[in-house]
């Protein structure tokens, strides 16, 4: 398989502050040690971790015509990753969030969509995206103009082409949940949510029966990212449970978009399902050894010699 990726989605700047311990009350303040601006939205994060991990990497989404805008695509060509797909929108500002991080490492987001709400299916180049063997789609349910048929209707025009096809989500504040994707789940390989989302799709609680609640939807394979649980993943023939790494945290920011990169650079590589997902949960893992959603991976090398500490060979 070549070493390429497509992405698509969100692009947001992140305005992370840590640690935070309290909410202050209206016209008052409280210290933090650190605020920093970073590159964050799912397609973002994904790839530039892609990207950090040997893939070559394209990128499509919207930002603003704004410093914000000017600072991601800057960010995005440092870190290797080919922005040519990228719409400037003359209408909205540039996706932002708030990220909280809490003293344990979690966090809490408050999100402005944006420019990702003016995403959609004509501004996909399908001519260009054949040239890819994966499409990752990370970020629906927070991209209004393209969640529901046109989601469905791009992994469907993917598979006609001949593409592997990969969906993430993120979380639905409109709490429409699975109606705006179920049709696209029956065109998707590998469906990566996290476990929360996933229970709020499908209505169910435990691994085992979120994955078959999917898999009956058509996805033929599902990979949940469970946080301080690890991580499963399950299709028709394997099922897997993967235990959390145990080390300091630092900041989970981006642990999920990470996991989504171990994933599919498992694909590219020829690696057997287990062992996808054994470099997932272990990416996920080392995203969090530094604050910001990205600056935990530094390359492919460094990611493996961190998974021989615990046990991790590939």
């Amino acid at each position: 398989m070549e070493n390429k990726v497509f992405c698509f989605g969100l692009i947001v700047g992140d305005f992370l502050g840590r640690p935070v311990k309290d909410i202050p009350e209206k016209g008052k303040l409280v210290l933090i040690d650190k605020v920093e601006l970073h590159i964050g939205g799912c397609a973002a994060n994904t790839g530039i971790v892609l990207s950090k991990l040997g893939i070559s990497v394209s990128i499509s989404g919207n930002v603003g015509d704004d410093n914000l805008g000017r600072f991601l695509i800057s960010k995005l060509k440092d870190e290797g990753v080919d922005v040519s797909q990228i719409k400037t929108s003359k209408i909205k500002n540039t996706s932002g969030s708030m990220v909280i991080v809490h003293s344990d490492g979690e966090r809490s987001f408050i999100h402005s969509i944006g420019a990702n709400s003016d995403l959609h299916l004509e501004e996909i180049d399908f001519e260009y995206i054949s040239n890819f063997p994966i499409i990752h789609i990370a970020g629906a349910l927070l991209m209004p103009g393209f969640d529901g048929k046109p989601l469905a209707e791009t992994l469907k025009r993917a598979k006609k082409m001949g593409l592997i096809t990969s969906l993430d989500t993120a979380w639905d504040a409109t709490g429409k949940w699975l109606e705006l994707i179920e049709d696209a789940l029956q065109y998707t390989d590998y469906f990566l949510p996290s476990i929360e989302e996933a229970k709020m799709l499908t209505g169910q609680t435990t691994p085992e029966d979120i994955a078959k609640f999917l898999m009956d939807k058509g996805v033929k394979n599902v990979g949940l990212k469970m946080g301080g649980d690890g991580s499963f993943i399950c299709n028709e023939k394997e099922k897997y449970r993967f235990h959390p790494l145990k080390f300091d945290v630092v900041d989970t920011t981006g642990c999920g978009d990470a996991y989504v990169a171990g994933f599919i650079t498992g694909i590219v590589k020829g690696f057997s399902f287990e062992k996808c997902g054994l470099l997932a949960n272990l990416v996920g893992a080392k995203a969090a050894t530094a604050i910001g959603a990205t600056a935990g991976i530094t390359s492919y090398e460094d990611t493996l010699e961190f998974g021989k500490k615990f046990g991790y060979r590939f």
